[in-house]
């Protein structure tokens, strides 16, 4: 999702040559080849097939896997993208063999240490010649981190880039299975789905709501797996495997509220005008709460329920959508990157 927006932009400079890099840290052909076909990416130049791992395991094999890529195509520049394990573990590889760095989504910050994307959003930073930021809070903590100001770009969000692009699409998805209003729900980061105690009272909270509203699940494999373990009966909601991004988004579109523990969805229910409970005590986008219709609620079931009680009561929090959450982040990118002349060719990287 992050990558398409860029992708495309650069591809209408004829200076620019792309070589595009699947680490395979999401190799879900539901998680991953479906994102490709609908945000029109083209199959992958290099695919490291990395595959799950520990994070430890995971960050190891893409460096070793990915080290003999750069250097057999000597990019200009390498484009790294959000908080994942792939960002870091490139970011690292370029920065030993002294090769340019860009950072897509660069100056989030939950901080939060205990949470991994943290660690590898505060590495990236540091190793980056180019940050691209979404919002002013991005290029504050930057400046705050003793980032130089030559280096941060805002460009606005690349999410929001392949949201408007596919929103078209999504209104062809129309499922006559539906009750009339529901909560749609995504669970997946470990702090809520790997502790069973955490997960249990999320899923009870669940249970409540679904008796305000329909519950629509689609359920992240590692997420399936561990509520299987825990034998909790969740009959009564509709788990759905994970979804076609268009048909998420339609989903969402349709949502009277939308409860989710993703930093992604914070920022696509506030362009799209949808309330949004996150169930997380922090975010790395600050800027949903500030302007967007995004409320923290954490893990308290007491806040859940009060939150959705104005929801339902037509007192949703108004929110707006950011500046420069316009649909043209990855030109915006494009249009430094050949303004600063640095590169002739680039690795994209998903």
């Amino acid at each position: 999702m992050k990558v398409a927006p860029v992708l495309r932009a650069l591809k209408q400079q004829p200076s620019i040559k792309q070589t595009l890099v699947h680490t395979g840290q999401h190799y879900d052909a539901n998680m991953s080849d479906v994102f490709f076909q609908q945000l029109g990416i083209p199959a992958p130049d290099v695919n490291l097939s990395v595959g799950s791992g520990t994070h430890a395991r995971q960050t190891a094999e893409i460096m070793s896997r990915f080290e003999p890529v750069v250097l057999e195509h000597r990019p200009s520049l390498v484009l790294v993208y959000g908080d994942v394990n792939s960002t870091v573990a490139a970011a690292l590889v370029c920065s030993k063999l002294q090769m340019p760095v860009g950072h897509v989504e660069a100056g989030l910050r939950s901080f939060d240490r205990t949470m991994p994307e943290e660690i590898n959003r505060l590495v990236t930073d540091q190793l980056a010649d180019f940050l691209f930021t979404p919002s002013e809070d991005a290029d504050i903590n930057l400046k705050r981190e003793g980032i130089p100001a030559e280096k941060i770009h805002r460009v606005g969000n690349v999410m929001i880039d392949s949201l408007m692009r596919l929103l078209p699409s999504a209104a062809d998805y129309n499922r006559n299975d539906l009750p009339e209003r529901y909560a749609l729900v995504t669970l997946h980061r470990p702090a809520n789905v790997d502790d069973p105690k955490s997960l249990k009272r999320i899923l009870i909270s669940l249970l409540q709501v679904n008796q305000e509203l329909g519950v629509i699940f689609p359920v992240h494999p590692r997420t399936r797996q561990r509520i299987q373990e825990l034998g909790l009966a969740t009959s009564q909601l509709r788990l759905l495997d994970p979804l076609p991004y268009a048909e998420f988004i339609a989903l969402q579109c349709g949502a009277a509220v939308v409860i989710t523990d993703s930093g992604g969805i914070q920022e696509e229910t506030t362009y799209l005008g949808i309330p949004c409970l996150t169930l997380r005590n922090n975010t790395e986008r600050p800027i949903t709460l500030s302007l967007g219709t995004n409320v923290l609620v954490g893990q308290d079931a007491e806040k859940l329920g009060s939150e959705l009680a104005k929801i339902l009561a037509g007192k949703a929090k108004p929110g707006r959508i950011p500046p420069l959450w316009d649909g043209y982040a990855g030109e915006r990118i494009a249009e430094v990157l050949t303004c600063e002349n640095v590169t002739k060719r680039a690795v994209g990287f998903y």
